[in-house]
């Protein structure tokens, strides 16, 4: 499945104000997004404590994002959301976020709390790994 009802979703969003998070993280589970990679590694940056997965749902968004640093697109690989969260975000070892469209009016972020990441590794939750 594409990322153009996650697309939708994130400009609605962007739009008006208005969105409901569990139907937006819904969508991203069903989603198969872009994740850049760089030199074997999946793109990402740390922020406050949190590493932050960078994907994006198509190639312009991806291309605007590189040209925005100065960079040749990378290379990237599609993978659905549910896999970033369920299988990615816990194998990190640490909090991890998802920087959902980094760059654009219509981005996004999902931190890893409860509800967005598996419980374990969840910043929010009683015994989350930090």
């Amino acid at each position: 499945m594409n990322a153009e009802a996650l697309r939708l979703r994130l400009a609605n969003l962007a739009a008006t104000g208005q969105g409901e998070l569990r139907a937006l993280v819904g969508e991203f589970r069903r989603s198969e997004v872009l994740v850049p990679v760089v030199d074997g590694s999946l793109l990402s940056a740390e922020a406050g404590g949190i590493r932050w997965l960078f994907v994006f749902t198509d190639d312009a968004a991806l291309a605007r994002f590189a040209e925005a640093r100065g960079e040749a697109v990378p290379e990237r690989v599609a993978v659905y959301g549910a896999l970033l969260l369920d299988q990615v975000v816990p194998g990190v070892g640490g909090p991890v976020g998802i920087a959902v469209d980094a760059g654009s009016s219509a981005g996004l972020v999902l931190p890893p709390v409860t509800g967005i990441v598996p419980d374990a590794v969840a910043v929010d939750a009683a015994g989350a790994a930090s």
